[in-house]
């Protein structure tokens, strides 16, 4: 297996320019997840690596090979697509094997590299079916099947989950996690889902209008994002970010009264705008007089979501906990400890430390 490295890569169509020098590497056996947006690039910088799009600058290489010029199939990556596209006269057998058929392997080693694809994907009960007699769960674990018998150097995954409903989401999120730990490849996943990017990822790059923002783990994303554009993408809920006015050492904010929240981190001068950032389970509410309006409570189970509005116009999430609510309608005040709320220049959106 091998890893991926790109080198100020640049896409453009015509005088428009879409991703704009991306500097990456990923490493052997990693799987690593682009995230943002609808429209930020990156099924465009996946399909760069597949071969898929021309690189109109810097250059991609996979393991020691300068793959920048060379045609998608000598590139030695498999890629799963967003539709199944699963031959429907074929069988769940000669779908999977159809790739090593037409490129001239012997039987004996398709049928081979078959079995042992159809064991780690559980499904050698269903070779002898056709497509139209399986779930949209077993399909995809066959469209992912004929990649893995290709035996790639690098898998991609173009947001492979976005057609099936929300369980099998979150079990097919689970065989991508179970297959990267038994074959150990490198793993290049597309999604705008930030909960997949979450819980697949040794990796997420998130991208925006063709940028990378920030490269980290999971969790170094979510509790140490660059800027509030990542502090509101990582994490669900949101980040809820409020408007606040430099005030000596501490940040004014109206939504809350005035409050002024106290920090150590270096703000700007006194005046300068500044955005508070707070994640919904370091809120509470309790019923007292304030600014604050409680519009809507989803129960969801162990957890529900209060869904607060300030009379500035700005909107709150808060997670809480238990059976006890407040009557929709309640005014209320929003607690929280000053250590757990972000910083960011109310100008550049940077992250303030």
């Amino acid at each position: 297996m091998t890893g991926v490295t790109l080198a100020k890569a640049v896409k453009k169509y015509g005088d428009v320019q879409v991703i704009h020098d991306v500097d990456l590497t990923i490493e052997d056996g990693e799987f690593c997840v682009f995230v943002g947006p609808s429209g930020c690039g990156k099924s465009t910088l996946l399909r760069m690596v597949a071969g898929l799009e021309e690189t109109s600058g810097g250059s991609i290489h996979i393991g020691d090979r300068n793959v920048t010029l060379l045609d998608a199939a000598d590139r030695g990556v498999a890629m799963v697509f967003q539709s199944y596209a699963l031959y429907p006269h074929m069988t769940v057998e000669d779908n999977m094997g159809f790739g090593l058929k037409m490129n001239g392997h012997p039987k004996e080693v398709i049928k081979e590299k078959v079995s042992e694809a159809s064991r780690i994907l559980k499904l050698g009960d269903y070779l002898k079916r056709k497509p139209k007699a399986l779930s949209g769960g077993q399909r995809q674990r066959v469209a992912i099947g004929r990649a893995i018998v290709r035996g790639p150097d690098v898998f991609l995954f173009d947001e492979p989950l976005s057609n099936l409903d929300a369980e099998l989401r979150v079990d097919m999120r689970v065989e991508i996690a179970r297959l990267h730990k038994e074959i150990g490849a490198t793993m290049i996943y597309v999604t705008h889902d930030q909960v997949e990017a979450m819980t697949l990822a040794d990796k997420i790059v998130v991208l925006r209008a063709g940028r990378v923002e920030q490269v980290g783990s999971p969790m170094e994303l979510y509790g140490d994002p660059d800027n509030r554009f990542v502090a509101g993408f990582i994490g669900s809920p949101s980040m809820n970010f409020l408007q606040g006015t430099v005030s000596g050492g501490a940040v004014a904010v109206p939504a809350l009264g005035g409050r002024e929240v106290e920090t150590s981190v270096a703000l700007p001068v006194d005046g300068a705008p500044v955005f508070v950032g707070l994640r919904p389970q370091h809120l509470s509410v309790a019923p007292r007089d304030n600014d604050l309006i409680l519009d809507l409570r989803e129960r969801l189970g162990g957890v529900s979501y209060d869904y607060l509005r300030s009379t500035t116009g700005e909107k709150i999430i808060v997670e809480t906990r238990g059976d006890e609510a407040l009557p929709e309608g309640t005014a209320v005040a929003l607690d929280f400890d000053d250590k757990d709320a972000y910083f960011f220049d109310g100008v550049t959106e940077q992250r303030l430390r």
